[in-house]
């Protein structure tokens, strides 16, 4: 098996990972709002996976699959396969790339670790407090302010890219082969990044309260996103199609993990 091949199965085995991790964190969000209770977040969904038969090896398929997907997120942002980096929207893809890519090294070390303490762990645990955690260095830092806003402005970023594909379904041209996308293929994409588009909204504008406070706790990450959804007028409903439309988003991820077009920049 060459490098590159062995790279591009690991970036597959990502894709049906993320599938997994949405699922469950959508499975989470329907579950609290039809029963209430609070709601988890894509660590939460990894860690709730230890209590499973065969927890530990489950958990370390996950963790390699995504780090092979992080891998791949970096290595597009660093060798720019499609050669987009010379242009604004192409260095604005590069460093979506790369933030992709570093959420999903977290996410992969949130795994491996788990499998290894697997019996150990347990229950949905979650990134909120690393979120605020993290948010305090950078307010800490020099200009700590304007960091947390550069944050918040990525966020809002990669919100209007996901909200873009949930529009006008560009992302059904990253799949392989000249075949088109079955219309409900994309149906279940739209609503998937429409989804997403609207947790990261939500985790922008916390980020946006963070850096104009000053005030790490303003911060948060998806588990409250869906929180606050949860707690609006209606939230039962909205936090049920937010919940479906995660679900929505994981089965979209098993397609890209079977017909995606993957490029990666390896020597063999």
């Amino acid at each position: 098996m060459t490098t590159r091949h062995g790279a591009t199965l690991l970036a597959r085995l990502g894709f049906a990972a993320r599938g997994i991790v949405y699922c469950l964190v959508g499975w989470f969000a329907i579950d609290a709002a039809l029963r209430g209770g609070k709601v988890g977040d894509n660590q939460g969904a990894i860690a709730s996976l230890a209590d499973e038969p065969f927890g530990e090896w489950i958990l370390a398929a996950m963790a390699a699959g995504l780090a092979g997907y992080a891998l791949w997120r970096l290595a597009e942002a660093i060798t720019d396969p499609q050669a987009q980096g010379t242009t604004a929207k192409g260095a604005f893809k590069r460093a979506g790339h790369a933030i992709s890519g570093i959420a999903h090294v977290i996410l992969a070390w949130t795994a491996a670790k788990l499998a290894v303490h697997a019996r150990e762990a347990g229950g949905r645990v979650g990134g909120e407090e690393s979120t605020r955690d993290w948010t305090a260095w950078l307010l800490g830092q020099p200009l700590g302010r304007v960091l947390v806003a550069l944050v918040a402005a990525g966020l809002i970023g990669a919100a209007l890219q996901q909200a873009k594909k949930a529009w006008d379904g560009s992302f059904a041209r990253e799949m392989s082969g000249g075949t088109p996308v079955p219309q409900h293929v994309c149906t279940i994409g739209r609503i998937g990044y429409g989804a997403r588009g609207l947790v990261f909204a939500l985790i922008a504008l916390f980020f946006v309260s963070a850096a104009w406070a000053a005030d790490a706790d303003e911060a948060g990450g998806m588990a409250h996103a869906l929180a606050t959804l949860q707690s609006q007028t209606g939230g039962r409903w909205l936090l049920t199609a937010t919940g479906l439309g995660f679900v929505a988003f994981g089965i979209y991820s098993f397609v890209e993990a079977r017909w995606r077009r993957i490029s990666v920049d390896l020597p063999a």
